[in-house]
């Protein structure tokens, strides 16, 4: 496939210094798929999936800054343990880079560290595979002390296995102790160690930050309020949605990985209940498993949500195989998608279609079993956004148990502990007593069926 011009020397981005930053090509090295391959695979279906990884890598490169001198799609017919290319497409690659000024090649794949040391002497330019570049784009949103520590912890995990790639100071010796002392560790061996110590440091200091988010849980909980967790693939409109429900002003942008630290803000749901909705992470395919590793401490919000709201980015060409990779993170976490009712999905940006298309949707939502409910809104305008909250209050209502009971209206304490530890849906003062109807979770109904002799709600 000749390779496709994206960006020209006029939009290259420059520094304060005015110098304008390397050019890249960003190459997609897909393994072809054979007819036959699915049962209703056909090649038509590969060229349209190709092209969409192709425009999803060239989006995390510009995520970055990066000016993209060419994109192109490099069909393979094997994976070369080697170069992962085939030798061919190597010196094909070779001769673009010397052509346009390359200052860096982007691998849409996961390559290994001997790949990328050779691809780098071949091309006699840095190499970044996939892992690397989202590496680097966590590295460059993180704003958060716990965030920044999450993304060093992947680098430093990455960087471990990439030594091998470095330059020959690496094979040196550091001579050893005495005068006549033995050869001593190698450059490589002494950086290793160095990693390895920074590695035990920064995990320590996660757990930290875990100890600390399960207090922040402890207390959520001995107050009436459920968590709500948005999850998605990244540019799907989670922070826009986020912002739509909770009139908050997080970062949303139409760029992949716009936001990355966690964000907790209360919920005012219809009937003046109240939830905490937490906005994680986006997903990506393929994403690294150090990355998944290092923000479990971030994803516990998920674990731990009552809810957890799928936002899909419906008018998107792949938002099938999206699904895919978001359920394939789930998994990762131990959370099974298909089980349960606590997954509902949303189906976002049907503003982008017309009344027929929308028409279209809303009778395949319909058609959803009851357990995975869809619902369409659009985190832009609104659209839908009411319907939506009213169905994560029937959610958590259906979660709750609901009491009536009579209480003194001299006992001050009691009424105050029952505004603090349920939800006050009604309360009427009849001859010196509050009849009250309140809504609690489980871990409180033992009490207040024993403190105030309550009896389930006709």
């Amino acid at each position: 496939m000749e390779p496709r011009n994206i960006d020209g020397d006029a939009d290259r981005p420059r520094s304060a210094g005015g110098k304008a930053t390397g050019r890249v090509i960003v190459i997609g090295p897909y393994v072809r798929m054979r007819r036959g391959d699915t049962e209703a695979q056909t090649e038509q279906h590969v060229i349209r999936g190709s092209q969409a990884r192709l425009e999803e890598a060239t989006g995390l490169a510009r995520a970055i800054d990066l000016v993209i001198a060419e994109a192109l799609i490099a069909p393979l017919g094997q994976i070369r343990p080697a170069t992962y290319l085939g030798k061919g497409k190597v010196e094909e690659i070779t001769g673009l880079i010397k052509g346009h000024d390359i200052e860096l090649v982007v691998m849409d794949c996961a390559l290994s560290p001997i790949q990328q040391r050779n691809l780098e002497k071949a091309w006699n330019t840095k190499v970044l595979d996939r892992t690397g570049l989202i590496l680097e784009i966590f590295g460059r949103r993180a704003k958060t002390r716990e965030g920044s520590l999450q993304v060093e912890l992947a680098h430093l995990n990455y960087q471990r296995s990439r030594l091998v790639r470095s330059w020959t100071h690496l094979e040196r010796q550091r001579g050893g102790f005495g005068f006549m002392g033995g050869p001593g560790e190698t450059q490589i061996e002494a950086d290793r160690r160095l990693i390895g110590d920074r590695i035990a440091r920064l995990e320590n200091e996660l757990k930290k930050v875990q100890a600390t988010r399960r207090l922040h849980r402890a207390g959520r909980q001995r107050v009436p309020y459920r968590v709500v967790a948005l999850v998605g693939y990244t540019n799907a409109g989670k922070s826009t949605l986020f912002n739509r429900l909770t009139r908050a002003d997080v970062q949303a942008a139409d760029m992949l990985f716009a936001t990355l630290d966690p964000t907790l803000r209360a919920l005012t749901l219809p009937h003046g209940a109240k939830a905490m909705l937490s906005d994680t992470v986006g997903f990506i395919s393929n994403l690294p498993t150090q990355l998944v590793a290092a923000f479990r401490a971030t994803l516990e919000e998920v674990l731990e949500a009552d809810i957890i709201l799928h936002v899909r980015d419906i008018a998107h060409e792949d938002a099938d195989a999206q699904e895919r990779d978001v359920d394939t993170v789930l998994r990762q976490l131990g959370i099974d998608p298909s089980a349960g009712d606590g997954i509902v999905e949303i189906w976002n940006k049907i503003d982008r279609f017309n009344a027929e298309e929308r028409e279209n949707l809303r009778n395949i939502a319909a058609r959803r079993p009851p357990e995975r409910p869809c619902f369409l809104v659009s985190a832009e305008t609104g659209e839908g956004i009411e319907a939506l909250l009213a169905a994560i209050e029937d959610r958590l209502a259906a979660r709750r148990m609901t009491l009536d009971l009579s209480i003194d209206a001299s006992d001050g304490a009691g009424i105050s502990w029952l505004h603090r530890n349920s939800e006050v849906l009604n309360k009427k003062l009849n001859d010196g007593r509050f009849d009250m109807t309140v809504r609690v979770d489980e871990t409180k109904r033992d009490i207040v069926v024993h403190r105030f002799d309550a009896v389930p709600h006709a």
